[in-house]
């Protein structure tokens, strides 16, 4: 039997590893161009990894969720525009999401108001801003729910074939 690491603070791409109950060598069959020692040093800091083992991580340990931990905290541009999206279940997901929606279309009028001139006055500042951050709650939610989405047809607990073929029919509409 496989030894268990017993180190406190593993990061994302090991604890998701032992998860799966898979040795670096059993990962690194299952991932095919990565060999044990990589999956080694991505998973004790020593390297980061590329993108493109992010995406094969993602994609053979059927978490999408890699890619967004990736964007979010270890490439810098992400770094500056890729908020960390945490995955949730759906019911959660949605009552954030009516949140938020009930809270923008309070905030609609006053959105109006501030931009129908053109510019944003001083008095009009804080008020935007806080608009700003609303927006930004709906666009991480919206985030959330793709990435529960992508991890259900990972998993096959929804149909990617019939995902497909419904997506491609209302994108004809």
């Amino acid at each position: 039997m496989a030894r268990v690491s017993t180190k406190a603070n593993k990061n994302i791409y090991q604890r998701i590893r032992e998860a799966l109950h898979l040795t670096r060598e059993t990962a690194s069959d299952l991932l095919e161009s990565l060999p044990p020692e990589r999956i080694e040093k991505i998973e004790n800091e020593r390297s980061l990894p590329h993108p493109d083992e992010v995406l094969l991580m993602a994609e053979k340990y059927k978490q999408p969720n890699l890619c967004n931990y990736y964007c979010a905290n270890q490439c810098p541009i992400g770094q500056q525009y890729v908020p960390e999206v945490k995955v949730k279940d759906l019911s959660q997901i949605v009552l954030e999401m009516l949140a938020s929606l009930n809270s923008m279309n309070k905030q609609k009028d006053r959105l109006i108001e501030i931009t129908a001139d053109g510019a944003i006055s001083e008095d009009e500042l804080a008020d935007f801003i806080f608009i700003q951050q609303e927006l930004e709650r709906i666009s991480i939610t919206v985030e959330t729910l793709q990435l529960w989405a992508e991890r259900m047809l990972a998993t096959g607990a929804i149909d990617a074939e019939r995902y497909q073929a419904y997506k491609e029919k209302l994108e004809k509409r």
